[in-house]
């Protein structure tokens, strides 16, 4: 998979739990144990996010320190994800959640390094 394609994906699944966390952040918090205005502030950073993946996806050949940055944003989200897990004491779906949600992210983050490095050694 082209690293163009990976980034399209990327900012889609970003838009989406955006979409999901400003939603239906008040409904969520009581379902996961988490607080509100973490999951709806989690979901509004999403946006300008997923905007810049999808700026870079649409480059013919997206620049490699736009691309480090969305892998070094997605582990930095996967970090975060494990603080909150460990800060907030969320109940099992909220842990639930949260670890598919950050294995979501890590294996993106690792779809996305492997083709950033077959780019800059030239391979399709």
């Amino acid at each position: 998979m082209t690293i163009n394609k990976i980034l399209a994906f990327d900012a889609l699944t970003c838009v989406l739990m955006g979409i999901v966390l400003t939603l239906w952040a008040t409904a969520l918090a009581p379902l996961l144990a988490l607080p509100r205005d973490l999951l709806f502030y989690a979901g509004c950073v999403l946006f300008p996010i997923a905007i810049f993946m999808a700026v870079l996806a649409r480059q013919n050949r997206p620049r490699s320190a736009g691309v480090w940055l969305v892998i070094l944003g997605n582990a930095a989200w996967v970090l975060a994800s494990l603080a909150v897990l460990m800060l907030t004491g969320p109940n099992m779906l909220g842990v639930g959640f949260l670890a598919a949600q950050a294995l979501v992210v890590a294996l993106l983050a690792l779809a996305e390094f492997k083709a950033v490095n077959r780019q800059a050694a030239g391979v399709a």
